[in-house]
């Protein structure tokens, strides 16, 4: 199946189960639903179109199973359209929210989580979309490691 997030192509890193972010990517598009969505976005969510307003979260949630940085267009209202790097690899799992624009994924700045989950609805359904993909996958939770990371 052809992909159509920005990236798709090569996007062939594995996590430990050997799994792709085309894999997440498929997971995460049974996840992602109005709830999840950005609020402001809300009244524009539709399951024809359900990347929209879930960059942050899902950029972030793919850090925290990839690792590397999360980077954000700037899109010219104060806000940022996240996305991933992971060492050479370039990827988007939610750019297809943007239909046919093309963004520019060069010379963007650094996202910090601190900044994006000072606000609390954010965080809360980043954790939300994290329990639910942790759960679709397979992949023990974080809260079933003790402090030392051991299960």
């Amino acid at each position: 199946m052809p992909y159509r997030f920005y990236g798709w192509e090569t996007a062939d890193i594995r996590d430990e189960s050997g799994r792709t972010p085309r894999d997440y990517y498929d997971l995460l598009s049974g996840l992602w639903c109005a709830e999840s969505c950005a609020p402001r976005m809300r009244a524009d969510w539709t399951p024809e179109n359900k990347t929209l307003g879930q960059c942050s979260i899902t950029a972030f949630l793919i850090q925290d199973i990839f690792g590397g940085k999360v980077y954000g267009v700037p899109l010219g209202d104060g806000n940022y359209h996240c996305f991933n790097v992971v060492g050479d690899c370039v990827f988007d799992l939610t750019s297809e929210q943007f239909g046919d624009r093309k963004l520019d994924y060069e010379h963007c700045p650094e996202q910090r989580r601190e900044v994006h989950f000072a606000k609390e609805e954010k965080r809360r359904r980043y954790e939300k979309l994290k329990a639910a993909l942790f759960s679709a996958s397979g992949r023990p939770s974080p809260c079933d490691r003790d402090e030392s990371g051991a299960e």
